[in-house]
């Protein structure tokens, strides 16, 4: 049933420019044979602890590109295609690799974690990336995608919550349209076990897969399986992150904090280190002070805006992602919020991660029904439904902002959900099997090989140039100074840092 929100309020033309966005764009660094490259983050990119647009996630060859706030779709693709020319440039004979599926990885313990310098916050960082690679592998963390930060005013963290709980129960048609890894290069699963399919000796993939990111070989982790996190309310959902952060796992006691070395392992044994380690297809966010914990910063101010995780890199984009995908996103998360949002159940909760894998792994098989409530319906019929529930939202968005951008990518939608052979997935698996003997590898390869001359070739600006350059030596000042003012022992200052007592305001800090 289509319930619009009495508590929303009017969606005025006031409100709707008032809508922004922005966005975390992750890519591995690959050399021209398809393999990672495993050099240190570009000194032309300056410091990867302070630069505001340009990081690295998990992995020092794992590039972080990162967008302001934006008014605009169009104009929040354009800082995207800004940042990612200057990447380009100072990146040698690399390429960004454009799929969310890594390229040839090498021995696990090779894969170099991210390095920030000597000050105590840089090496926290490096220390929780040792953690994530003890717990879960660092095969799993060179895994990209596309981050979609997303807000507008006049929204309560209690409505922010009904927007997530209705995103959760609609993320498979996100994950059907726009999921673009339906196949992997086999050294991704080497030791592991999985239900994938050979496609030629190095590429392993599924016939209907969408994103096998977001499947069972994806961001997945047993324990954190066990956190039944409930998005009810903001009470509720820091109660249940407040616990698995503060909860000693046995799995991760017997790793240990330390090594026999006396170096740092993990930066505790608990469930969660820190709040980032908790995965999941959409977070309530907010901007942190300096040295505040993230769920301080919810609890004490409520939630500020979501980030949707579950996107994939589009290899046929150059940006991986287009501006009419994020004009969908606008659509879809402005009807998760219009929408009634009933509290979620455990029932439901099981019923959502069936529905995310069998999406991710068969979400283009022919008849595919996903749970809804007691019942169960097909994937394209629940599709079809919600997209015809976009459209007045479509209308309203063109209505206001003109033209007609916003319907096109609803009826884009729905052509995809009757031709599933245009879809981003599916297109991936015919240009494997028909231009590359099958290769995962040489099909990413060449296009990642596309998009760099395509970066090297567009025009860049001389003042443009200059701005990011200054940036980047900006970011070395910054850290310098950082680790100058340092004074703390790193033991005292991660002891503060994680003590429970900053996880809430109630408590004095």
């Amino acid at each position: 049933m289509h319930i619009i929100s009495p508590a929303l309020g009017s969606l005025t033309p006031s409100r709707i420019l008032g809508i922004r966005r922005g966005v975390e764009k992750e890519s591995l660094r690959a050399l021209a044979d398809g393999s990672l490259a495993l050099t240190p983050h570009p000194k032309g990119l300056g410091s990867a602890l302070m630069h505001p647009h340009i990081t690295t996630d998990f992995s020092e060859s794992q590039l972080e590109l990162i967008t302001g706030v934006h008014a605009s779709a169009q104009a929040c693709l354009d800082e995207l295609t800004q940042v990612q020319h200057v990447t380009a440039r100072e990146l040698g004979d690399e390429m960004m690799w454009v799929s969310s599926m890594p390229c040839c990885l090498p021995q696990d313990d090779a894969i170099p974690l991210g390095q920030y310098g000597s000050s105590n916050v840089g090496r926290s960082k490096t220390v929780y990336r040792s953690g994530l690679c003890h717990r879960y592998g660092r095969r799993m963390q060179t895994i990209s995608g596309i981050h979609y930060n997303w807000s507008l005013p006049d929204v309560s963290s209690d409505q922010y919550f009904g927007l997530i709980r209705n995103f959760r129960r609609h993320a498979f048609l996100l994950l059907y349209l726009f999921g673009a890894s339906p196949a992997v290069c086999s050294t991704f699963v080497a030791g592991r076990q999985h239900q994938l399919q050979a496609l030629n000796p190095g590429t392993m993939y599924l016939p209907y897969a969408t994103s096998l990111r977001m499947g069972r070989l994806g961001y997945q982790s047993d324990a954190q399986a066990s956190l039944a996190v409930s998005y009810n309310s903001l009470q509720g959902y820091a109660a249940s992150l407040q616990d698995a952060l503060t909860r000693p796992y046995p799995a991760y006691e017997a790793i240990g904090v330390r090594g026999p070395n006396g170096e740092y392992r993990q930066l505790a044994s608990t469930l969660l280190q820190i709040e980032n380690e908790f995965y999941g297809t959409i977070r309530p966010k907010r901007v942190i002070r300096q040295g505040e914990r993230p769920l301080h910063a919810l609890r004490e101010r409520g939630v500020e805006y979501v980030e949707v995780r579950l996107m994939d890199l589009n290899p046929f984009e150059p940006m991986g992602i287009t501006a009419q995908t994020m004009r969908f996103l606008d659509v879809f998360l402005l009807h998760c919020l219009q929408t009634d949002s009933p509290p979620d159940t455990p029932q439901e909760i099981v019923a959502l991660a069936h529905n995310q894998h069998h999406t991710a792994e068969r979400g283009r098989e022919p008849g595919l029904t996903l749970e809804r409530g007691d019942s169960t319906v097909t994937l394209v019929d629940w599709g079809l439904e919600l997209a015809g529930q976009l459209r007045p939202i479509a209308q309203q968005l063109d209505a206001t902002m003109g033209g007609a951008d916003y319907v096109a990518a609803v009826e884009s939608a729905v052509h995809a959900l009757h031709h599933p052979d245009t879809l981003p997935s599916a297109r991936v698996l015919r240009e494997v099997t028909e231009n590359f003997d099958g290769s995962f590898v040489a099909f990413v390869k060449a296009q990642s090989v596309k998009t760099r001359q395509a970066m090297l070739d567009a025009d860049l600006s001389p003042a443009v140039r200059a701005q990011y350059a200054q940036e980047a030596r900006n970011s070395v000042e910054e850290q310098r100074q950082i680790e100058a003012a340092d004074t703390m022992p790193f033991d005292i200052y991660l002891q503060e840092y994680l003590s429970p007592r900053h996880l809430n305001p109630a408590k004095p800090l």
